[in-house]
């Protein structure tokens, strides 16, 4: 069982609109709405890759509720800490050829219900084989929570997949206890570090030489449409992946990273974690849902992604 964690979860809607109109009536006719959040995302995708997902997290209200029948209609299981506010809509205007975004930022936790969450995620963890933490922490808990998910997993030997960024990501890596995989970009691995991270072999091969990367498994350094540039304990890969038609790259780093869960779980070799992952990435953007992949297109793409390990 794969354990997804998604802190401050949504409802995801598209306001799909052709000619929007500022400070006047603007009618939609097809509006479509989803269970979102990264981890949500990563949960689809692994349950549409054939293994058992388990969704984690804190949710409240009526669009909480939502939350729940949307993921029950994907049969997807779940076991959410439930709090006395409202969970968040976060609104997307597609218009003009482009896409206008306006994010509620959720409820506001407190300690108690912190504390809530972790007794929670302390009994799922027996239950599972892997974790996947991903996105942002809702207001009101401190930026090093996921750091002590983190410990909590590795105590008991899970491994555990971070996927955030900002001062989230900075506290896991200053600690001792680290996660097995973490997936930044390069615009991310550029704000952690402070400086301009070249998308290079030789840079990125000397950025992951930080010691804040020592002591995590793997590090998945994702270049979007360039595929990806990885250090697997010492030895480093350069992955590469065919030109596709993209019809929405939402949601691609989540289905990668749910790839990777699930690749790491059936214990793959390193080419094929890393093929798979890329896959799964690959197949999310060529849908026009957000976590959706075409399972029937996996083998064909599976072998177009091409691993080289670089001495």
């Amino acid at each position: 069982m794969i354990l997804t964690v998604t802190m401050n979860p949504s409802v995801d809607i598209s306001y799909p609109i052709q000619e929007f109109k500022l400070d006047d009536v603007n009618r939609v006719d097809n509006v479509n709405k989803t269970a979102g959040g990264k981890g949500l995302n990563v949960a689809r995708v692994v349950k549409q890759m054939g293994e058992d997902v388990l969704a984690t997290g804190v949710l409240g209200g009526t669009i909480g509720d939502y939350i729940v029948q949307e993921l029950m209609k994907s049969d997807i299981q779940n076991n959410f800490l439930k709090i006395n506010q409202e969970s968040r809509n976060c609104i997307a205007i597609l218009h003009d050829g482009k896409q206008t975004e306006i994010l509620e930022s959720g409820p506001t936790l407190s300690l108690e219900d912190g504390a809530a969450f972790l007794e929670k995620y302390d009994e799922l963890l027996t239950g599972v084989s892997i974790v996947v933490i991903s996105g942002s922490l809702p207001k009101g808990l401190d930026t090093g929570f996921y750091q002590g998910m983190v410990e909590m997993g590795r105590e008991i030997g899970i491994p555990v997949i971070v996927d955030t960024s900002g001062e989230s990501l900075r506290q896991v890596l200053l600690q001792n206890v680290k996660p097995y995989v973490i997936k930044p970009n390069i615009t991310e691995l550029s704000q952690l570090l402070g400086i301009e991270v070249e998308q290079s072999i030789s840079s990125l091969k000397q950025v992951l030489t930080n010691e804040w990367f020592h002591g995590i498994e793997w590090v998945v350094v994702s270049m979007g449409g360039d595929g990806a540039f990885v250090k697997h304990g010492t030895d480093y890969y350069r992955v590469t992946i065919p030109s596709i038609d993209v019809v929405n790259p939402v949601g691609s780093g989540d289905a990668t990273v749910a790839g990777l869960a699930c690749a790491l779980k059936q214990k793959q070799s390193v080419p094929d974690v890393l093929k798979i992952a890329m896959t799964t990435g690959m197949l999310n953007t060529m849908e026009s849902g957000t976590g959706y992949i075409d399972r029937a297109k996996f083998s064909q793409f599976f072998e177009l992604v091409e691993v080289t390990k670089i001495d």
